[in-house]
């Protein structure tokens, strides 16, 4: 279960991308649908969500050409779903932007006077998971330096993988070896959040 805190910090901890909440009518739809109308282009917008890539990076994850890319990256550019996120420069010395997806998630609403409100929504949803996921990292460091050593004895901390935590079955051996407590800590909220929704929305 380390694997999800490693991927909820490195993707609290790099993204710098926004909410970007589109009507179906409006002008700005159609550029973005008329940008991700061919397959290669398409392509190569998902392979910026694996990681930003330069040119010659996501030529390679296409299996096309840098000029091509450099074609479908300026139309992407365009219509605002790609930007320019880093550079870097090559064995030979030359700079090469780094481009990454400028929006996520992207959302086409159908009634332009929605608009507004879910766009709020998902800005309060999408802030809110992410304050989580830095408060379940918060927690995991809290409890791998603080109540492991005490509830372990010994100090057992990360650098022991193979050490555990109390009896097989007992409650600090699931929150410990099992489960993980930044983990748990995560999901509690999630489910806290659901049900107090849930509970306003009757």
């Amino acid at each position: 279960m380390s694997g999800l805190i490693d991927r909820i910090q490195d993707r609290t901890a790099t993204s710098d991308e926004r909410l970007r909440v589109l009507d179906v009518e409006g002008e700005e739809t159609d550029d973005v649908l008329d940008a991700l109308a061919t397959d290669t282009r398409r392509a190569v917008y998902r392979t910026l969500f694996e990681r930003p890539r330069t040119a010659s990076e996501i030529a390679d994850a296409v299996d096309t050409s840098v000029q091509n890319v450099h074609y479908h990256v300026s139309n992407l550019e365009a219509a605002g779903l790609v930007e320019p996120v880093d550079s870097r420069y090559s064995e030979k010395g030359n700079e090469m932007t780094v481009y990454g997806p400028a929006s996520d998630p992207l959302v086409i609403v159908g009634n332009e006077e929605v608009r507004p409100r879910v766009q709020r929504t998902l800005t309060d949803v999408v802030g809110g998971i992410g304050l989580l996921g830095v408060a379940a990292l918060l927690v995991q460091w809290g409890a791998e330096r603080v109540a492991r050593p005490s509830i372990g004895g010994s100090g057992a901390g990360p650098a022991s993988p193979n050490a555990t935590i109390g009896e097989p079955g007992s409650l600090a051996w699931v929150v410990f070896d099992v489960v993980e407590p930044g983990v748990l800590f995560f999901f509690l909220c999630l489910a806290v959040a659901a049900l107090a929704a849930l509970a306003l929305d009757r």
